[in-house]
């Protein structure tokens, strides 16, 4: 069945959507879109924005660590192009690709980081959740990961960012010297 769903995903390949697919893959390789957001939060934007960024690594951590760290190894799952050789590899995407399927880092930490946008800043949490979901759907349009590595490290990486908020949260209120440096005020 999620083969079926991933050749439906292949059948709509044209020029166009896959250069967008491929630049939606690429804003999520390694976490870059994330880590970029988190850094601009920490030393960039205004003052305000710090907890935010503080938040988004923290979430990416948690991801990385328990995405790529136990449960890729834990589960060992193949990936979909090497269960049907028949998928399309545009840009040669499989080539570089040398990790288990299950789960999608690229949408656990798009969606760790997106939800820890979110939890601050509602409307700049809808933008990052939308370039979320676009880089979870590329994963499947690509064909290199099966429905279910995508919906589960939706969840998963929701949770995360959830985590990592409260987690903020309670060492603002616990160190209030950090307040100083991570204003609560929005």
């Amino acid at each position: 069945m999620e083969l079926e769903i991933l050749h439906w995903f292949e059948s709509l390949h044209n020029p166009v959507l896959n250069l967008i697919m491929y630049f939606f893959t690429l804003l999520g390789e390694g976490g870059s879109l994330w880590v970029l957001l988190a850094a601009a939060g920490l030393f960039v934007l205004p003052k305000r924005y710090r907890k935010v960024g503080l938040t988004i690594a923290l979430a990416l951590v948690l991801s990385l660590i328990m995405c790529n760290g136990v449960m890729k190894n834990l589960f060992a799952r193949v990936r979909p192009f090497h269960a049907d050789p028949s998928f399309e590899n545009l840009y040669g995407i499989f080539d570089t690709i040398t990790d288990w399927s299950f789960p999608s880092g690229h949408t656990s930490a798009s969606f760790a980081a997106a939800w820890a946008i979110f939890m601050w800043y509602r409307r700049e949490g809808i933008a990052a959740m939308a370039a979320a979901v676009l880089i979870s759907v590329s994963r499947l349009y690509l064909t290199v990961h099966y429905p279910t590595d995508v919906l589960a490290s939706l969840v998963l990486g929701s949770l995360y960012g959830i985590i990592a908020y409260f987690a903020v949260k309670f060492l603002l209120r616990k160190f209030t010297k950090l307040q100083a440096v991570f204003p609560e005020e929005t």
